[in-house]
C-alpha cells in the first residue's frame, strides 16, 4: 500500500466515539533545575493557536510561568509553522501522600503554605499489593511549589514534618512528585507526542483519519491470531501510533563562529566575551545564507560561493544576532550539532552582553539545554551520543561523536581542515567554513528520505515525550516515561524505587563478573580452532521475548498471592504471578510483537511501495533501539521501576532457554560449537535439523529461534565472547578482538586488517593452512619494524579515546587519556566531554603524552609490543600458533 501524502492524509477525517480527552484525578509534577527552559513566558504573538486549527502533530509540551499553565506546540504541515496552544482545562500540579488530609491541615505550615491549591482524595490501584488505597492528593499552584527548587517545596515540607510524628506507625510516603509538570501533564491528558490534533472551538482535540484507522483495524486482526486477548488492546494502541505517516518538518540548521583571540582555546559561552563573526543557516528548502560581521584587518578572500548561497555582511554584531533570532523564530524547527552547550548558549550570553531585552531573545536557557520559545531545538550532538541510537539505529558506523566523524560515516562528508586559526581566516574562507558545517549538519537529517526527523518522530510517539526530550535523553527515560504514562491511564500508582525494593526484595544468585548484581546470561565455553560451514541461530528479540511469555515485571515477581509461589523462576526462589500480567510485560511484549511479526518483514516485502518499507523500516528501527536496550534499562539499578528480583529472573530464565535449546539440539546430532546469551553457532545443520530445532523452540519455549546468518568458516579462540566469522561474500564479522577495538593505534590495525583480509579469503581447509604460514610473516614483519623503530609518522601511534567528562572531573583515578589531556589544558587548548584524546605511551613518567606533544625518540617500544602481542594473541589462541615463537623470542627472552 502506498504511504499517503500529508495533503491527501488531511483530507479526510473522523472523530471516534470512545477516545475522550478528559484530565484523570491523577498526576505527578515537578521542574528540577536542568528543566527550566520548560517554565517560559509565552508573550501574546501569531504564534498564539487560533480557536480553529487544521490537523496538526503535537511535537512539543511546557509550562508558561506568566499565565500558570501548561502549553502544547503544534506543528500545522501546510503552513509549517509551529502554534501555542494553552490549556484551558484548570489541570494543575500534584503530588500523593499517605498522610491524611485532617492530618495536613492542621499543620500551618502546609495548610498555609504559599503554593498550595487544595486537597483531595482520591483512590489508586496499588500494584506492589494487589490492592485499591485512598491517598491524598496534594494540588499545588505552581509546579515549583511541588518540586523542583533546591529545599523548601511540598514534597520536601510533608516528609520533615510528619516524620517524627506520624511516621512512628506509618512510614510517611510521598509519590510522584518528581516527575517534571509537563510530563504530568502529558500523561493526565493522555496527548500523544508525534501524533495528529485538531483545534475546535478553542478545544484540543485528537484526529482520526479514515483510510488509516482503517489499516490499523487491519493489521490489528491480521496479527489477533497469535496475540494473547490481553495484549490486544495494547498492540492496537502501538499500531495507531506507528502507522500515522511523518510530515515534512520545515527546519533550517544553524552554525556560529566566534572570534577568539588564542588560537587553541574555545570561547567560553558562559562568559561569551567575544563577538560572533559568523553564522550559516541551511534549510530543508534549499536556502543557504552566511552572515559576516565586517571587521577591519580582514582580506576579503574568494567569496565566490555557488549561486544559491546568500552572502550577508553585517557592520553590526547586535544586527547579526538580531537576523538569526528572527531565523529561530521563523523555522518551526532548529538543527545544530552541540547547540545545548555552544551555539544556542552563547547566543542566549552574548546576546544579554550586549543588551537585548529578554523578550528579544528567542532562546529559554535551562542549566543544561536550550530550548525556543516558538521552535523546536534538536542537537544531534545529544542524539548521535546516545549509545542505543549509535549502536542499534547506525550500526556503530561511527566511533566517536564529533560532527566530522558522524559525517564521515554516513554521509561521506567531512568538515574543512584549517591550517589558520579563525582570527586569521579571510571572509571566503571563514564563510566556506561555517556554510559547510552548516550544510553537513543539516543532511544529517535529510540523508535517507528524513531518516533521523522521522527516527524522532517515532521515538516520541512510543515513548510519550516530546521531541526535545527523546532527542536529548536515553533510553531508560524513553521507557521510563512510556510506564508512566501507562500508570496514569490505568489510574496505578507510581510506586517510587524504595517501595519496590522493599516489596521485593533483592536477588539470590551469585555474579560471575565482579561488580554485577546476579549472575547473567549463560555464555557456552566454544570448541577452540577453525570450523567451516557454521549456522548462527539466535532468539529474536531473546528479553523481550521473555518479558512477555514470562509475564516479568515488578508487580508480579515475587507477588503477594500464596497461590502464585509454585510457579518458580529455574534456579531461584522467585515465583512469577499468575493472575496479573505485568505493564513491563504487556508494554514491551506487544512492541516486540509489532516489529518482529509486523513491521521487520513489511520493510522487506516487496509488494509494498518503495515509500511505505522504507516508514516501515524507520518503525522497526526504532523498536529495535527500544527493544534491545529494555532488559539493560529493567535491569539496571538507577532505573526508576528497577526490581531486582525482576532482573535476576529475566537472566535465569535466559540461561535456562538457551541450556535446554543446546540439549536439544545435540539430541538432534547437531555439533554445538558455542554459544552466547541469545545465539548458537552449530557446525554443518541440514535444513532438516534446523527447522525441527526451530519448531521445538516455538512449541515447548514459546521463542522463535531462526537462522541469522552463515558463516563460510569460524576461528574459536579459548577465550569467551571473542571469535571470528567469515561470511560468504567474503566480509569478516569479529566479536571482541582488542584489533577492533575504538582506541587501536593505526600503525597495528593496518597489519591487523591484512591479516583480516587474508583470512577472508580462505575457502577451503587447506586455504587456511597456507594463510596460517601467511599470517605468521605478516606478525614478524609488524614486530620487527617496531623493534628496529620504523613506524614512519608517530600519529600512527596514538591510541584514541574519547573524554567522558571534562579532564578536571576525574578526581577518583586519572586514566592514561585524561593525564593526557591535562597536559594540553596547560598549554592553554581547552577540552570537554566528548573531545577525542590522542596520545602514544613514552618511556619517562606519566609514561603517556598527547601525540601532537611527544617526539619518536621517546615512545616506549616495549608497551606497544606488549599491545601487539595481546592483540593477535586472541586471534592466535585460534589458530594454534605462538606470538613468541612467531617473532622468534626465547624462553629466556620472554620474561626478560
Amino acid at each position: 500500500m502506498r504511504q499517503k501524502t500529508l495533503e491527501e492524509f488531511c483530507k479526510q477525517s473522523v472523530e471516534r466515539g470512545g477516545y475522550e480527552n478528559k484530565i484523570s484525578e491523577n498526576a505527578a509534577l515537578e521542574l528540577e533545575d536542568e528543566d527550566e527552559a520548560y517554565v517560559t513566558g509565552i508573550s501574546e504573538a501569531a504564534n498564539i493557536a487560533p480557536d480553529n486549527l487544521p490537523p496538526s502533530y503535537l511535537v512539543s509540551v511546557g509550562y508558561d510561568g506568566s499565565r500558570g499553565v501548561a502549553y502544547v506546540k503544534l506543528f500545522e504541515p501546510t503552513s509549517q509553522r509551529i502554534y501555542l496552544w494553552h490549556d484551558n482545562t484548570g489541570h494543575k500540579p500534584y503530588l500523593l501522600t499517605n498522610i491524611p488530609v485532617e492530618e495536613l491541615k492542621k499543620v500551618d505550615r502546609i495548610a498555609q503554605y504559599p503554593g498550595l491549591d487544595h486537597f483531595e482524595v482520591v483512590e489508586k490501584y496499588d500494584a506492589l499489593f494487589d490492592r485499591v488505597i485512598r491517598v491524598t492528593k496534594v494540588v499545588a499552584k505552581d509546579p515549583l511549589a511541588i518540586g523542583g527548587k533546591p529545599k523548601g517545596s511540598l514534597r520536601d515540607v510533608i516528609p520533615e514534618v510528619f516524620s517524627a510524628t506520624f511516621g512512628k506507625n506509618e512510614e510517611v510516603k510521598v509519590w510522584e512528585a518528581s516527575i517534571k509538570y509537563y510530563q504530568c501533564y502529558i500523561y493526565d491528558r493522555g496527548l500523544q507526542p508525534g501524533m495528529l490534533y485538531t483545534i475546535k472551538g478553542g478545544e484540543l482535540t485528537p484526529y482520526f483519519h479514515e483510510e488509516t484507522e482503517r489499516n490499523v483495524d487491519k493489521i490489528v486482526k491480521h496479527l489477533s491470531e497469535d496475540t494473547p486477548s490481553d495484549l490486544l488492546p495494547y498492540l492496537e494502541t502501538w499500531v495507531r501510533l506507528l502507522e500515522y505517516p511523518a510530515p515534512k518538518m520545515r527546519r533550517a540548521a544553524l552554525d556560529i563562529e566566534v572570534y577568539s583571540p588564542v588560537a587553541t582555546r574555545v570561547p567560553d559561552p558562559e562568559e561569551a566575551s567575544q563577538p560572533v563573526i559568523c553564522a550559516s543557516l541551511v534549510d530543508s528548502d534549499g536556502r543557504k545564507r552566511v552572515l559576516l560581521l565586517k571587521r577591519e584587518g580582514v582580506e576579503e578572500g574568494d567569496l565566490n560561493l555557488p549561486p544559491d548561497v546568500t552572502i550577508e555582511f553585517y557592520d553590526s554584531e547586535k544586527d547579526l544576532i538580531k537576523s538569526i533570532f528572527n531565523a529561530l523564530d521563523e523555522y518551526p524547527f532548529v538543527i545544530t550539532f552541540n547547540g545545548d552547550d555552544f551555539d544556542l548558549n552563547y547566543l542566549y550570553h552574548r546576546a544579554k552582553n550586549l543588551g537585548f531585552s529578554k523578550s528579544d531573545i528567542p532562546i529559554e536557557k535551562g542549566q543544561k539545554i536550550c530550548l525556543l520559545r516558538y521552535s523546536v531545538h534538536i542537537d544531534l550532538y545529544r542524539f548521535f551520543l546516545n549509545k542505543s541510537i549509535q549502536i542499534y539505529a547506525f550500526g556503530q558506523k561511527y566511533r566517536n561523536v564529533t560532527l566530522d566523524e558522524v559525517a564521515r560515516a554516513l554521509l561521506g562528508k567531512s568538515k574543512i581542515t584549517l591550517t589558520k586559526p579563525f582570527s586569521e581566516l579571510s571572509y571566503g574562507d571563514l564563510a566556506r567554513y561555517c556554510l559547510n558545517d552548516a550544510k553537513i549538519t543539516m543532511e544529517l537529517t535529510s540523508y535517507n528520505n528524513d531518516l533521523v526527523m522521522k527516527l524522532l518522530l517515532i521515538l516520541a510517539r512510543i515513548s510519550r515525550m516530546p521531541m526535545e526530550d527523546v532527542s536529548r535523553q536515553g533510553v531508560s527515560k524513553w521507557i521510563r516515561s512510556f510506564m508512566y504514562y501507562e500508570h496514569r491511564r490505568r489510574n496505578m500508582l507510581i510506586p517510587n524505587s524504595e517501595d519496590i525494593i522493599a516489596a521485593r526484595g533483592t536477588t539470590v544468585t551469585k555474579a560471575i563478573i565482579k561488580g554485577k548484581k546476579y549472575m547473567g546470561a549463560i555464555v557456552v565455553k566454544p570448541v577452540p580452532g577453525v570450523h567451516f560451514n557454521i549456522a548462527v541461530m539466535d532468539f529474536q528479540s531473546l528479553y523481550p521475548s521473555i518479558i512477555k511469555v514470562y509475564n516479568l515485571g515488578y508487580q508480579t515477581v515475587r507477588c503477594v498471592h500464596e497461590e502464585c509461589k509454585d510457579n518458580l523462576v529455574p534456579e531461584t526462589t522467585h515465583w512469577v504471578c499468575k493472575k496479573h500480567r505485568a505493564l513491563e510485560s504487556a508494554l514491551i511484549g506487544s512492541l516486540r510483537d509489532l516489529r518482529v511479526k509486523w513491521y521487520k518483514p513489511k520493510s522487506k516485502d516487496k509488494s509494498l511501495q518503495a515509500d511505505q518499507r522504507e516508514w516501515y523500516n524507520v518503525i522497526q528501527s526504532a523498536l529495535k533501539v527500544i527493544l534491545n536496550a529494555s532488559y539493560g534499562v529493567f535491569g539496571a539499578e538507577i532505573f526508576d521501576l528497577y526490581c531486582p528480583p525482576a532482573a535476576e529472573a529475566t537472566a535465569a530464565i535466559g540461561r535456562n532457554i538457551i541450556t535446554l535449546t543446546i540439549r536439544k539440539a545435540r539430541e538432534l546430532g547437531i555439533d554445538v560449537i558455542y554459544g552466547d546469551t541469545d545465539s548458537l553457532f552449530l557446525k554443518n545443520p541440514s535444513p532438516e535439523k534446523i527447522k525441527e530445532l526451530s519448531e521445538w523452540a516455538e512449541k515447548v519455549l514459546g521463542m522463535e529461534l531462526d537462522i541469522d546468518k552463515y558463516y563460510r568458516y569460524a576461528v574459536f579462540s579459548y577465550r569467551k565472547k571473542n571469535y571470528l566469522g567469515v561470511l560468504d561474500d567474503g566480509s569478516v564479522d569479529v566479536k571482541g578482538l582488542t584489533g577492533k577495538k575504538r582506541h587501536m593505534p593505526l600503525f597495528i590495525k593496518r597489519y591487523f586488517d591484512i591479516i583480516e583480509d587474508i583470512l577472508s579469503r580462505v575457502k577451503t581447509p587447506g586455504e587456511f593452512e597456507i594463510a596460517k604460514k601467511d599470517i605468521e610473516g605478516i606478525i614478524r614483519e609488524c614486530y620487527t619494524k617496531l623493534k628496529n623503530r620504523e613506524w614512519g609518522d608517530i600519529n600512527d601511534l596514538a591510541f584514541e579515546v574519547v573524554l567522558g567528562k571534562p579532564p578536571e572531573a576525574y578526581t577518583k583515578t586519572t586514566p592514561q587519556h585524561v593525564k593526557a589531556a591535562l597536559m594540553l589544558q596547560v598549554r592553554g587548548i581547552e577540552l570537554k566531554a566528548g573531545d577525542t584524546i590522542r596520545f602514544v605511551k613514552t618511556i619517562r613518567e606519566p609514561f603517556v603524552k598527547p601525540v601532537q606533544l611527544a617526539s619518536s625518540k621517546e615512545i616506549d617500544v616495549d608497551k606497544y609490543i606488549s599491545y601487539l602481542r595481546s592483540t593477535f594473541d586472541q586471534i592466535l589462541d585460534a589458530l594454534n600458533l605462538e606470538f613468541d615463537e612467531i617473532v622468534g623470542l626465547t624462553r629466556l627472552e620472554r620474561f626478560m
